[in-house]
């Protein structure tokens, strides 16, 4: 899982987007599966997840992801956790573009 989700991270910084979002969307469903909703690798690996979402313009989906992460975050770490607010931030940024 940790090696899906640094060639994700990999592949993101080098532009490929699409195998970026698959290898983020691999290392979520099986951080998921293994950890639980509401570890902080789970809903570190949702982030980029999500991010990947946003970077290809699937605001939808993110939006889908998001509402069912950012609370987690919350209860989990509080709102001023720097995984809270980086989610709550995306979260909005997919409302405002998904027009």
């Amino acid at each position: 899982l940790v090696v899906q989700g640094n060639l994700g991270n990999l592949y993101d910084k080098l532009g490929r987007l699409e195998q970026a979002l698959q290898m983020r969307q691999d290392a979520y469903s099986g951080h998921l599966k293994f950890y639980g909703e509401e570890h902080e690798d789970t809903v570190r690996t949702a982030n980029n997840y999500a991010a990947s979402l946003y970077n290809l313009q699937s605001f939808e989906e993110a939006k889908l992801l998001l509402r069912r992460t950012v609370p987690v975050a919350r209860r989990v770490f509080g709102d001023d956790h720097r995984l809270t607010l980086s989610l709550g931030w995306m979260y909005a940024m997919a409302l405002y573009l998904d027009e």
